[in-house]
């Protein structure tokens, strides 16, 4: 999953000390005081204002960045940047993810590592990249003329955030799948097909008869060793899964690709405008999923079983507080759900206006993300606490599936034992979970149509959305293959996971100590008029980066053989995962080193140090404010 108007709710910071106001054009001049430079009282006001008089020798941007400032979109509205923000974060991460990891770790005791992390690597992360976006109004790559040496940084996000949005929309796809076929009159995952008879168990609510004692007539035994409808459908029917990929992938399922292509046309139409168009969806995507989870979470709690179903989910397992997985679980859950270190969120925010109160907005998301992902767990775990009531396990993890299959195995299964209309709650849970892969989706895209637009001022913002969609659709067809779900693994792991978290750790090394804290927080203060505070400061430099390091250096050395329901993926494939991560990390040397080649300098160590030093049309891409900045930062 941006520039706040004075509405009240989500608007501009109020006048504070540092703080310039320009008028609009044909409106009157409002007159501004300011103690950075050239001050005087407005008689009507007591706020602080500067009156500013633009003149011919007023410094200007190169032209590259005055072209970009003069046609660079904006919000509509300012609470549009924080719903788009809430629709980027909240996902479905936090709603078949955060579910089953908190229950991997210590269920309610996983909250506190979660809490703490949270505290001391996402709102941190969050907050700067809001800063250093809206400051600088450059999207992802382009923010690096903080540190042009480090431009790869921006450029490897961008690679890793495209390969995420291409099979994420793989995910829409499947999701299409199951809302359309929920408006059968009988949900066809809920009974077995003709062909799996004597290894399928129905889903429905023929699967299992309770006599009038209230005891289970069934054969647990067989239960186990056979597998439900709700899965075989998922399997054989959706996917059309293949046993291994020895032999290759197969071609793609026509119905996949039909729903591959519309879900990307949605996407499209989104960002016809960019994020003009985006803005004006941005209400429905953020605030239509808490509907539906309200009321899910109302028919779960109504349920005979739900209760047990979030005891389970939330009851804390002490013993497992201070075992070093857990916090691995929680640093890696915090940082892809809030979508931390891909460059969403300095795209988003690089649309705001100069003055947006941010920490307000860091502080809302990342609350929000929070509390979603405990709902939603209650709600799942609700859900999933009726279906173990229903087959008669005491054990509600008995019945819960990891990753896709909690979406589209546990929770199908759970909807179809219910007695009243399940086609209506399935219809429900699975627009959900399109819409809120929708708003994450839209946010990636934007991330490479802002690198595309600030490199290519002159593209309009439908034809790379256009291009970006029609490259997502013939990239996309892979995932919908019998083996669609073995690449997604592989590219997800060598593609996402794994550059994410080395490129993240250069992120908070170039922001916190080649740019420096330091010059952050005047950035905040002349922006802001408020200067960062010992808690941000500290993270930012130290507790932030050297929380991430450890995180990699654990990921590296507990690595084990990348596998798919027990398949051993062959050399060839490993070969291809590296090949992709190799290509993401190598944009860290190329640029690097197209840096400083391209540096004034009289030798080569000066050309290094200038490098690693901000440009010098760095700042405020207004040439106005960019003039007022440098004096300020000059007078500091």
């Amino acid at each position: 999953m941006e520039g706040h108007e004075n509405n009240g709710f989500v608007g501009d910071s109020p006048s504070i000390p540092g703080q310039f106001r320009w008028s609009k054009p044909m409106e009157k001049d409002v007159a501004v005081h300011s103690n950075v430079s050239g001050d005087r009282r407005d008689s009507r006001s007591g706020d602080s204002v500067v009156t500013q008089t633009v003149t011919s020798s007023t410094a200007s941007l190169d032209n590259e960045d005055s072209e970009a400032a003069k046609g660079r979109d904006q919000w509509g509205k300012g609470i549009e940047f924080l719903m788009s923000c809430i629709a980027m974060s909240v996902g479905l991460g936090n709603v078949w993810r955060f579910p089953f990891i908190a229950l991997q770790n210590g269920g309610g005791a996983f909250v506190i590592p979660y809490i703490i992390v949270l505290l001391l690597v996402g709102k941190p992360v969050y907050y700067m990249e809001m800063i250093i976006g809206q400051f600088s109004s450059r999207g992802s790559v382009k923010v690096y003329d903080c540190a042009p040496a480090m431009r790869g940084v921006g450029y490897g996000q961008v690679l890793s955030i495209a390969i995420v949005s291409t099979y994420y929309a793989s995910l829409m796809a499947t999701t299409l799948k199951y809302l359309f076929e929920s408006f059968q009159k009988i949900l066809p995952w809920a009974t077995c097909d003709d062909s799996w008879a004597g290894f399928c168990i129905p889903s429905g609510n023929a699967a299992l008869h309770r006599p009038a004692n209230g005891t289970i007539a069934s054969n647990v035994t067989s239960v186990v060793q056979m597998s439900s409808s709700a899965e075989l459908y998922y399997k054989r029917v959706v996917l059309k899964e293949i046993d291994s990929i020895d032999d290759g992938i197969g071609l793609p399922d026509w119905q996949l690709t039909l729903f591959l292509c519309l879900s990307w046309s949605i996407v499209l139409l989104i960002l016809i405008k960019g994020v003009r168009s985006a803005g004006k969806v941005s209400y429905f995507l953020a605030l239509f999923p808490y509907l539906v989870m309200g009321i899910l979470l109302v028919r779960a709690c109504t349920l005979p079983g739900a209760i047990d179903g979030i005891v389970y989910f939330l009851k804390p397992q002490w013993d497992k507080i201070l075992d070093p997985k857990v916090w691995y679980a929680a640093v890696t859950q915090c940082f892809f759900s809030l979508s931390i270190c891909f460059g969403n969120i300095i795209m988003y925010s690089s649309y705001n206006k100069f003055r947006h109160n941010v920490h307000r907005d860091a502080t809302i998301v990342t609350t929000i993300d929070t509390f979603t992902s405990l709902l939603a767990g209650c709600t799942i775990f609700g859900i999933l606490g009726h279906l173990a009531h229903v087959v008669g396990s005491k054990d509600v993890g008995s019945v819960v599936k990891s990753g896709a299959g909690l979406a589209f195995i546990s929770y199908p299964e759970a909807i179809a034992k219910f007695d009243v209309v399940p086609q209506a709650f399935s219809v429900l849970f699975f627009l959900m979970l399109f819409v809120l892969g929708i708003g994450s989706n839209v946010a990636m895209t934007s991330c490479v149509m802002t690198v595309i637009r600030d490199q290519f001022p002159k593209v309009k913002n439908w034809h790379a959305a256009t291009v970006i969609a029609l490259c997502g659709v013939g990239l996309g067809s892979i995932y919908v293959t019998p083996g669609g779900q073995y690449i997604l693994t592989l590219v997800d792991h060598f593609g996402a996971s794994f550059i994410a978290l080395v490129l993240a750790i250069a992120e908070l090394i170039t922001i916190g100590w080649i740019y420096g804290v330091d010059r952050l927080c005047k950035d905040v203060e002349f922006m802001l008029g408020v200067r960062p505070n010992l808690y941000w400061r500290l993270c930012w430099k130290w507790i932030t980066p050297l929380m991430m390091a450890a995180i990699l250096i654990y990921n590296l050395v507990t690595l084990e053989p990348l596998t798919y329901q027990g398949y051993v993926y062959p050399t060839i494939a490993y070969d291809f995962g590296w090949s992709i991560a190799a290509f993401g990390l190598l944009q860290l040397p190329i640029w690097g080193t197209y840096a400083i080649l391209k540096q004034d300098g009289k030798n080569w160590t000066e050309k290094l140090m200038n490098a690693f030093r901000p440009s010098k049309n760095w700042g405020p891409i207004d040439a106005n404010l960019n003039q007022e900045y440098k004096k300020f930062i000059n007078e500091d």
